[in-house]
């Protein structure tokens, strides 16, 4: 059955369809030996798709791979970067980072540090990062000053951010400092760029650390896990696998984990 190529590629696990699509535009994909073009298909069972001049077929796809960083300060998140500064594959061994078609699953800013998702599994990164599906992401986020009940019910209805409201989200206060800043926990069920840097601006309260503590219900430091360092990271548990391939209906129903089971 023909495909877009950008779609296969990100099928058998060789990068997010987005990075796949940046890949066809540079002319690093061929299609039978000609460069491929944006949008173009292809059958994966007669046609030839070369990446670099290296034919890739489904049956060489490496195994899916699902792990959970803890993204320091500093480090960028993305696959390369043409300054040559430090990128989240970085941190992982080069067997790794070069031969499995992991990435990172959608943004931290490089100041920004904590739970970041790496795979190599395609259809997930396109799920999670599409902007329909809302799994919720938690943050501490300490800010300037301390904000008032008028000020956090802003936030929690809705802040105007380049013409459109952002999405109801759930912030709490955690502790107040004396030292003029607040720490909050911020669950958000959308991803705008820096968009809790930019609400918090806005409101008057100008975020001086972020942190991002889980993604759904898969935290950076859970109950039952070694404590994750900074620039450390671990395979997701089976159950946390399950938890994501729910989200794309992949698992039979009965196999289903729902948010209050992985709760338990």
């Amino acid at each position: 059955m023909d495909e877009r190529v950008q779609k296969l590629l990100s099928q058998w696990g060789i990068a997010s369809r987005r990075q796949a699509e940046q890949m066809i535009l540079a002319g690093r994909v061929q299609l039978n030996g000609t460069i491929a073009q944006l949008g173009q298909k292809a059958n994966p069972a007669i046609d030839l798709v070369a990446v670099d001049g290296v034919v890739i077929r489904p049956a060489q796809r490496p195994a899916s791979l699902y792990l959970l960083m803890h993204k320091p300060a500093g480090v960028l998140t993305s696959c390369t970067d043409p300054w040559q500064r430090t990128t989240v594959l970085d941190l992982l061994p080069p067997s790794l980072a070069e031969s499995t078609g992991i990435h990172p699953v959608g943004r931290l800013d490089a100041d920004s540090t904590g739970a970041l998702l790496l795979t190599n599994d395609g259809a997930l990164t396109f799920y999670l990062t599409h902007p329909r599906h809302h799994i919720p992401k938690t943050y501490e986020v300490w800010v300037e000053g301390y904000p008032s009940e008028s000020v956090l019910q802003q936030w929690r209805q809705g802040v105007m951010l380049n013409g459109r409201r952002t999405l109801p989200t759930n912030v709490t206060v955690l502790k107040d400092s004396p030292h003029r800043k607040t720490r909050l926990q911020v669950v958000l069920t959308e991803g705008r760029k820096r968009q809790i840097r930019r609400v918090a601006e806005q409101l008057g309260h100008p975020v001086l650390q972020l942190h991002r503590t889980a993604i759904g219900p898969i935290q950076l430091q859970a109950a039952d896990t070694e404590r994750l360092a900074s620039g450390q990271y671990r395979p997701l548990k089976d159950l946390e696998i399950r938890f994501l391939n729910a989200q794309l209906n992949l698992t039979s129903e009965g196999e289903t984990v729902t948010r209050e089971e992985y709760s338990r």
